[in-house]
């Protein structure tokens, strides 16, 4: 394995998964991406060799028949994955995270009936809280559920679904009138769930198409439409008890997925790496390697630092996690400095690569397209210093 980005103190079953992981992305996923990216086409092959690592269910307990791997681990996992190709990643992000929220606030019988599928991939989840008129500002969310007897009706639209066709369970976050005096205790989190497909999935439950997007393809972003949809009480997240404690289960869920994306950034940037460096070393100008001109060498010597650095705030984040400490401040820093740097590393190839940079045949075009997600995918980089700010002041308090 590259010097780039190493991790101490793992366990011998993480470093084999690790292994295991960056042999799949080689031979399965890298020579594959480029071709699938361009025709944003469903990984369906790749998927079922993931089905079949179990890396559906990762963390998920052993009693529900999964690996019960820590935060640590997946976060690792998903930084293997990112490097072959992100996309890839997004598939199990949604996945893993309404897996954790079952795990950590599901009832038993959630947990009994949902994790032992979502475990082996048969299940897999997607995760809604954003609206068409709504993103950062989570108190703006306009879809409601209303009592009704011993259920509750759901109407609404929500927006940018990763996974919102092809899976069968949707956490979801909606209004609920409780009372309380806070924006946020008026908020639920429901499990809708549905056939995989487009159309109308469940009654009165559409999910009209993918959305066309810049980068990010092959993995399918919709809306997802509620008309009626009728559940019962049971349908809430923890059990009916839990009405009015959706947003703060799905921030939690959001710590989680934070990691993830800083994760994924490590991983782009680790891949834009490796192509400026071995292009570097090939392309010859004014009769020596690219990489034998110190502006070039310059370049990447900072890359390569900066990618140790969000690295190592990853992992720290995850660590913490992992320890049931909160971790919001720092899951905050490691998104916002590794998706910062993924920007800045992953720009760094492209001037590398000159013209040949521009063109659709090499990889780095594509990184190009993907990098900017990062920038806004659970949370912009301005949220994410609203965030840290607000901790630190918190901690640093006169």
């Amino acid at each position: 394995m590259a010097r780039l980005a190493q991790t101490p103190g793992l366990t011998d079953v993480q470093r084999s998964i690790l292994e295991t992981v960056r042999e799949f992305a080689d031979k399965e996923i890298i020579p594959h991406a480029q071709r699938l990216e361009h025709a944003d086409e469903y990984p369906t092959d790749i998927l079922d060799g993931m089905r079949e690592m179990g890396l559906f269910g990762l963390t998920i307990a052993e009693e529900y028949g999964g690996l019960g791997e820590s935060l640590l681990t997946y976060a690792l996992v998903v930084e293997e994955l990112s490097r072959g190709w992100m996309s890839i990643s997004g598939i199990v992000n949604t996945h893993f995270i309404v897996a954790y929220l079952i795990s950590q606030h599901g009832s038993a019988e959630q947990k009994a009936r949902l994790l032992p599928k979502m475990a082996t991939g048969e299940v897999r989840g997607a995760f809604s809280m954003s609206e068409p008129e709504c993103g950062s500002d989570v108190s703006a969310i306009k879809s409601k559920a209303v009592r009704q007897g011993d259920n509750f009706v759901l109407n609404g639209q929500k927006m940018w679904l990763t996974n919102g066709a092809y899976s069968s369970v949707v956490a979801t976050l909606v209004k609920t009138d409780t009372g309380a005096d806070s924006v946020y205790g008026n908020m639920s989190t429901f499990l809708l769930e549905k056939e995989p497909g487009f159309g109308e999935t469940a009654p009165g439950l559409t999910i009209p198409g993918k959305i066309d997007k810049m980068g990010y393809k092959g993995v399918e972003t919709t809306e997802m439409v509620l008309d009626g949809v009728t559940v019962p009480a049971s349908a809430v997240l923890g059990g009916e008890d839990k009405v009015g404690r959706g947003f703060y289960q799905m921030m939690d869920g959001i710590e989680v997925g934070r990691v993830n994306v800083a994760a994924r950034a490590c991983g782009i940037s680790i891949r834009a790496f490796e192509l400026a460096v071995a292009y570097a070393q090939q392309r010859r100008t004014f009769g020596q390697p690219l990489a034998k001109h110190q502006a070039v060498a310059f370049k990447l010597a900072e890359m390569g630092t900066k990618i140790e650095a969000a690295h190592a705030l990853m992992v720290n984040a995850a660590r913490l996690k992992d320890a049931g400490q909160r971790n919001d401040v720092e899951a905050g820093m490691a998104k916002l400095l590794a998706s910062e740097y993924c920007a800045e590393v992953v720009q760094e190839a492209f001037r590398i690569h000159g013209g040949y940079g521009y063109s659709k045949e090499y990889e780095i075009e594509r990184l190009m397209r993907e990098a900017p997600f990062l920038l806004i995918g659970e949370g912009t980089s301005e949220i994410q210093k609203t965030i840290i700010s607000r901790g630190l002041l918190k901690e640093y308090k006169l």
